[in-house]
């Protein structure tokens, strides 16, 4: 089965804890990159003054390469775990996938 990519986007304040979780499912996710993006658009919650003024939210993005089901799986554990944490996901296939050593 081919490696697909899932995507997820978070607040801030949850990013942390759903890095702690991912880390405990090596089995699931050997490996992940996170990345502070800007959330914009009429979808992202702004609540802060701060970002009322900017017009975006700051967000954590994560990335995680891995077979579908495992990713389904990951999924199912933030369910799970984190029923209320406005976490947006996406997952895509990933054409090729290696590494430059």
């Amino acid at each position: 089965m081919d490696d697909v990519l899932l995507t997820l986007v978070m607040p801030p304040d949850v990013a942390r804890r759903i890095e702690d979780l991912l880390l405990e499912h090596a089995e699931l996710v050997p490996g992940f990159g996170s990345t502070q993006i800007a959330g914009h658009g009429s979808a992202v919650h702004l609540a802060e003054p701060a970002e009322l003024v900017s017009g975006h939210a700051p967000r954590v993005q994560i990335q995680i390469v891995g077979k579908l089901p495992a990713m389904h799986a990951v999924l199912d554990i933030l369910r799970q775990q984190f029923p209320h944490a406005n976490v947006f996901y996406w997952i895509a296939p990933a054409l090729e996938v290696g590494r430059i050593a």
